[in-house]
């Protein structure tokens, strides 16, 4: 394990979860990362700040309070406290909740937008565009969906002109693709780092940072005598990652400033991205170190909707599967920044696989050969003796474990673990300790077991900060503490633990063979109709004759859009992974079977027609969201493209 920090005090925050609903599967993720990220920090002796909390202002908290008969700060304290329950009950380790309803809070964000009106960043106009109340946010007629509809979410947009101030966005632009192109790392994976230079090279307009349409957020500071205006939700949200450190009011905690990492979800990449760093660059305040943006997660391959019954509820996975288990699960099937499925077979698979098998298993074969050959006491004085081989092998794969974690590659740093584990369980059917016995090497099956303990010992460290609650379990079991001392010991200097007493405890991971969660789908309850006799075999000869009605060939939504990333997809002949724009405020990922006939880096930038209304299909563990549109013969195969170029989204008729 390199001995370098990347730094003596760290800031880890989420974002500020928008109270407009209660928790789901995307919160809990995002949360959970941070908290590993925070309390990995804590053991390598890291002085660690963990935040995060909820946003309650803006429009649509206001709306959504007064259908429910509330005030917005009654339906708001109502939603925020259901999120720090839920926080509390899941064990996450912040040392902050914050909700923009501080008055701590409104202080600060009323001395950043001061300061940056004196600045002369910050000016009086009057704005006209189309606003979506659900995504707080103003977009231009070319990124509307059908001409009204909000890229990011759908839902019609209207017409709002009102008086505005604005921030002088425009004047950072090279400010900060200066910033990106000097700093690589800021934006993790780094694929997304494409997508916002292209976004901020295509030029910036000025951005309106207060509404006078509604009252439901801060105000402007008093000197500005001008109380008909609030703050955009976006600047007063973005500002809570220094406010909480006591920005604007005590500075109590500001010297954790910059945040070493910004988790964020993808559909929020870009107000962090660039909103955030040009604020903070008026600010004259340094920038984060890492903005991570995570993918999203659909459940059995399909998107999540109420409507559907099948939205995940974090509370109802660990309430029937384990807290743990969850977690684990949660961090170990989806690399950082891809979409994930949750599927309960893939969760079950997990425990019975990895936890049961591999992890618990080897615990109980811990303390079954301890107790039986040797009182449950274990000496590691001839480990090195016997076993230089395995420690080495061991020690080389955790040499470089750290920088997994620091790049967000959380699934990799547990798939090394993993290996780690695999050496144990192997050294014991290598060895068998069984005929050691018998045949009087009782050194050697003791140097063996001590071997045993000892990899569980330093797994067991390193897999703290992802199943605290287990880990401790196994801790207990093994007679070790995890603390920065242990991990200085046995990680960083590749020590073996004291002379030490197993305690026998219960399976950890005990095997599922059903699914435990009661699923929410919806039934459908179908109408038969009788069809009149002439429709019917009107039907039967279309079938008959390879047909179909103009209606049914309607029923493909059929778009123009832009392949902005490809590459190769691991281990397939066949497929290239793309992210395609469709005007829809993300990219889709389709995975094309074209890889033979078309290079990766030649399709960026290129238009394609895409069937846009595929239900999502599960290709070598990647989701797909669509098909491109090709032709192949015996001269090979070519996409379908528009003659010229098209407007993203277009749709084809």
């Amino acid at each position: 394990m390199s001995k370098k920090k990347s730094c003596k005090k760290v800031y880890i925050t989420t974002p500020i979860y928008y109270v407009n609903d209660v928790a789901h599967i995307g919160h809990a993720y995002t949360t959970i990362i941070a908290d590993v990220l925070a309390r990995y920090n804590r053991l390598i002796g890291n002085d660690t700040f963990f935040l995060t909390g909820t946003d309650e202002h803006g429009q649509k908290i206001a709306q959504s309070a007064e259908q429910r008969g509330k005030t917005p700060k009654e339906y708001s304290d109502e939603i925020s406290g259901k999120f720090k329950t839920l926080w509390d009950d899941f064990d996450i380790s912040y040392d902050k909740f914050i909700r923009t309803t501080d008055e701590e809070h409104k202080i600060g964000v009323q001395k950043a937008f001061q300061k940056m009106f004196d600045k002369g960043d910050i000016y009086k106009g009057n704005y006209e565009g189309n606003y979506c109340v659900g995504c707080e946010t103003f977009f231009t007629d070319n990124q509307l969906i059908d001409e009204e509809g909000c890229p990011d979410c759908g839902r019609p947009t209207t017409i709002v002109k009102e008086e505005s101030y604005f921030f002088r966005l425009k004047n950072y632009e090279e400010k900060l693709l200066k910033f990106y192109e000097d700093n690589p790392d800021f934006i993790l994976p780094k694929a997304k780092a494409k997508e916002i230079v292209n976004f901020v090279s295509n030029g910036l307009n000025d951005l309106s940072i207060s509404r006078t349409s509604f009252d439901w957020g801060v105000k402007l500071p008093d000197s500005m005598d001008d109380d008909k205006h609030v703050m955009y939700v976006w600047l007063d949200a973005l500002m809570n990652y220094i406010t909480a450190l006591g920005y604007g009011t005590d500075d109590a905690n500001m010297h954790y400033w910059p945040a070493k990492t910004h988790l964020v979800g993808k559909d929020i990449l870009r107000f962090h991205a660039i909103f955030w760093p040009a604020f903070l660059m008026s600010l004259e305040l340094p920038l984060p170190q890492h903005i991570a943006a995570h993918g999203w997660w659909t459940r059995d391959g399909e998107k999540m909707s109420k409507s559907k019954g099948n939205v995940v509820d974090p509370r109802e996975v660990t309430d029937a599967y384990g807290l743990d288990a969850f977690r684990y699960f949660m961090l170990r099937e989806v690399p950082f920044g891809q979409d994930g499925d949750f599927s309960q077979r893939a969760l079950m698979d997990r425990i019975n696989s990895d936890l049961g098998n591999d992890l618990g298993n080897l615990l109980n074969r811990i303390s079954g050969m301890s107790g039986k050959y040797f009182d449950f006491k274990v000496t590691s004085k001839d480990v090195e003796k016997y076993h230089k081989k395995e420690l080495d092998e061991v020690h080389l794969i955790l040499e470089n474990i750290e920088k997994l974690i620091c790049d967000m590659q959380i699934h990799k740093y547990l798939e090394e673990l993993w290996k780690v584990l695999t050496i144990a369980n192997k050294a014991i059917g290598d060895y068998e300790p069984w005929n050691m016995m018998k045949n009087n090497r009782q050194e050697e099956a003791m140097a063996l077991v001590a071997l045993i303990v000892n990899i569980m010992a330093k797994v067991s460290i390193l897999l703290d900060s992802i199943m605290p609650s287990k880990i401790k379990k196994i801790a207990l079991s093994l007679g070790i503490d995890i603390n920065n001392a242990s991990y200085q010991n046995l990680i960083q200097n590749k020590g073996l633990i004291d002379d030490t007493v197993i305690t026998k405890i219960d399976a950890l991971f005990p095997r599922i063979e059903e699914p435990l969660l009661v699923t929410a789908d919806v039934q459908k309850v179908e109408e038969v109709v009788q069809k009149p006799r002439k429709e019917i075999e009107k039907q039967e000869q279309l079938e008959e004759d390879n047909l179909i009605t103009i209606d049914k060939f309607f029923e493909t939504s059929l778009k123009i859009g832009t392949i902005v990333e490809a590459e190769k997809v691991p281990k397939s002949k066949k497929l290239l992974k793309l992210q395609v724009d469709l005007n829809e405020g993300r990219n889709r990922q389709i995975l094309a079977g074209i890889k033979e006939f078309y290079k990766a880096e030649d399709l960026v930038g290129t238009q394609a027609c895409v069937v846009a209304n595929l239900k999502p299909a599960k290709l070598m563990g990647m989701i797909s969201e669509g098909m491109l549109l090709a032709a192949k013969d015996e001269n090979g195969l070519n996409l379908i493209r528009p003659e010229k170029p098209k407007k993203i989204g277009t749709k084809i008729s």
